[in-house]
């Protein structure tokens, strides 16, 4: 009998780059995707730990790199001996460890099949968050151990050109003391960063002879950027001076549809924090929803229209139901309130006959809408999915336009469960720098569960029905989109907070500190 040997695993050095989860390569991608097991350093920020978990096997294992470079090394080597394919996440490059140097040594001395795969160094890459160049001779790198490291030869990298060092915040004076040994001017230009690349990015600048003074309450591992490059991040500072930068901002939405929007207000610098307001439920009822998806099939409608991306999920899952798909839409048209309904439509492979070019609410779908003609429409019927709280401004605008309408309960929302104690407190106290409402129900909800926002919090509505709402509940609307979307809106809200900051940057200083604006962009002129 021939015993079959289990084909042995691969073992995979992966650089994380300094944090960002966005930096990781697609190749670090793909080889994270395919693991069994994950091994990562503990600098790794949870923040990329996540994002990872989310995209690897669900059976995947992960756990902290722990003991000397031979003990993570005999954990991968027995993993790919066991058939699986093993992962070290290192931060920053993996050759810019010797540790990590030593453990691939160690697996290389086995028959085990291995890769190393570069990463952005934390240095460079962080000092590039941070805007300060690092061009021509240059110095990089991520040190482990402050004892080792040659200070003349740093000092002589700073006469030609930059230094740029990642380590750990309680050997800044070590370092300090070291360069001004070596011959180090003190007045040379110094800056350090904090979390680098993380969204609480922050970086001090200074010289060599003070900027131990400047860092200080900086804990971790931070990255030290010494030379002329520092004096160019007035100029060159890109990922602390995005428009949201640092503002926590609430995002009160259902759990399904609020990572979209929180995607979006990090591209911009913010801190999301999603409080789920409301939940999505099919109707008590189905038999609506049933005679409605058996008028579709047998030509009953000529029109259905869309009001929320929930009415497009819910309409769909019933046909998926049935066994129907995009086929069984022939000869009925879709109109859409908005783009963003409009894009879950076409997601399904149709393309809308109608979406407002104007005002997307009920009334600019009305204003563009057709009154029925009995010789040019046979079918005078149309199909309106929507929520089971839904107005009826639109049923009866398009009654009044000579249309028979099926208004059909397509999903019930219901109020979510309170937030916890803390997230309650920071939306009364203003710990929250703007707030974001995407429906009037959104309004209604998060005050129910948790209280109105503080007076101080930015109120910023997707559409004039949502701004009637959080007026009618005391609150001061501050940013409205011209066009109501979730990218308008984030969008505005930025252009809100570069406006702001355009006017605190004017105000003389004395009168900055009695203004009542609050929040980062108010801070950083104080």
């Amino acid at each position: 009998m021939t015993r079959t040997r289990k084909p042995a695993g691969r073992i995979a050095f992966v650089g994380a780059g300094p944090g960002d989860p966005g930096l990781l390569t697609r190749r670090a991608h793909d080889a994270l995707v395919d693991a069994d097991q994950v091994v990562y350093d503990r600098g790794i920020p949870e923040s990329l730990l996540d994002a990872v978990r989310a995209q690897a096997k669900s059976d995947a294992q992960f756990s902290p790199a722990e003991g000397v470079p031979g003990d993570v090394a005999k954990v991968l080597i027995s993993a790919a001996r066991s058939g699986l394919n093993a992962v070290h996440l290192v931060a920053g490059d993996p050759f810019g460890h010797e540790s990590v140097v030593k453990e691939v040594q160690a697996v290389a001395r086995t028959a085990a099949r291995f890769e190393v795969i570069p990463g952005v160094g934390q240095a460079e890459g962080v000092a590039t968050y941070a805007g300060v160049p690092l061009p021509g001779v240059r110095t990089v790198a991520d040190v482990e151990d402050v004892n080792t490291l040659d200070f003349d030869a740093l000092a002589a990298a700073v006469a030609r050109g930059s230094l740029a060092l990642a380590v750990d915040a309680g050997d800044l004076a070590a370092i300090r003391d070291g360069l001004l040994a070596a011959g180090v001017d003190g007045g040379t230009p110094v800056g350090v960063t904090g979390d680098g690349t993380g969204e609480t990015q922050y970086t001090t600048t200074s010289t060599v002879d003070s900027f131990v003074a400047a860092a200080l309450g900086f804990t971790g591992r931070v990255v030290l950027t010494v030379g002329e490059g520092v004096g160019q991040r007035d100029k060159l500072s890109w990922w602390e001076n995005r428009p949201l930068y640092g503002w926590k901002v609430l995002v009160p939405r259902t759990k399904e549809q609020a990572g979209a929007m929180s995607a979006r207000l990090r591209a911009y610098g913010a801190i999301p924090c999603e409080v789920p307001t409301i939940a999505v439920e099919p109707p008590r009822t189905p038999a609506q929803m049933e005679r409605a998806v058996k008028g579709l099939v047998d030509g009953r409608y000529a029109w259905v229209i869309f009001t929320s991306v929930n009415a497009v999920r819910a309409v769909w899952e019933k046909f998926a139901e049935h066994g129907l798909d995009a086929r069984h839409f022939g000869g009925v048209k879709i109109a859409c309130i908005g783009e963003a309904t409009a894009d879950a439509v076409r997601a399904f492979g149709i393309q809308p006959e109608l979406v407002p070019s104007g005002e997307q609410s009920s009334e600019g779908l009305l204003a563009e809408f057709s009154p029925h003609d009995e010789v040019l429409d046979p079918v005078g019927r149309v199909l309106l999915p929507r929520a089971d709280i839904a107005t009826e401004t639109l049923a009866a605008g398009l009654t009044e336009r000579g249309w028979e309408v099926d208004d059909v309960t397509a999903y019930r929302t219901v109020r979510a469960a309170p937030p916890p104690a803390e997230i309650r407190d920071a939306i009364k106290s203003g710990g929250f720098d703007a707030v974001l409402f995407t429906s009037s129900s959104t309004v209604r909800n998060l005050v129910g569960i948790a209280g109105k926002p503080h007076a101080r919090t930015v109120v910023a509505v997707i559409g004039p029905k949502t701004a009637e709402t959080a007026t009618e509940f005391g609150l001061r609307v501050d940013v409205q989109p011209p066009h109501a979307s979730v990218p308008d809106l984030v969008e505005a809200l930025a252009a809100y907070a570069v406006e702001l900051r355009e006017k605190l940057a004017a105000m003389p200083a004395k009168q900055r500190r009695g203004s009542k604006v609050q929040g980062p962009t108010a801070l950083r002129f104080r």
